[in-house]
């Protein structure tokens, strides 16, 4: 089981990457599985960007695509210390739970996107992110075989 976001219009994908921010093209680039690209990119973002987080997450996304695990965790944990704001916590964990359940560790998967749901929905985010979260540890509650 995987949350992994999928690619429908590969050829629109790829006519974005020529306008479209730094931050977007490194989440394209690992879209369409040009993951090396995307981690290059990706570092070379973060290495320029005074606020980390966003670059954190879009890289870590890059080596979650690659199923490269613990370097994803390293980038999520680093972006975690540097939330600073509900949103932006919640935007972290609703990451990691996502990462968690692509590993396969659905209880732990499931712990953080409650937590990133509530977080969602302290902060007034929008409903959809509420939702999303809902969707995916409703996911993980069933494939850990617990009840929420």
């Amino acid at each position: 089981m995987t949350l992994r976001d999928v690619v429908l219009d590969r050829e629109a994908m790829e006519a974005r990457l020529s306008a479209c921010p730094a931050l977007e093209r490194v989440w394209i680039l690992a879209l369409l599985d040009r993951t090396q690209e995307a981690i290059r990119e990706g570092q070379a973002l973060l290495d320029a960007s005074p606020d980390r987080l966003r670059p954190l997450l879009v890289l870590a996304q890059a080596h979650q695509r690659q199923y490269s695990w613990p370097a994803a965790a390293r980038l999520q944990e680093e972006a975690l210390r540097l939330a600073r704001t509900r949103a932006r916590e919640a935007l972290v964990r609703h990451q990691i739970g996502r990462r968690l359940f692509d590993e396969a560790r659905y209880r732990e998967a499931a712990a953080e996107l409650e937590w990133a749901r509530d977080l969602y929905r302290s902060t007034g985010q929008r409903e959809h992110l509420v939702s999303a979260c809902q969707q995916a540890l409703n996911r993980a509650h069933e494939l850990s075989g617990t009840t929420p």
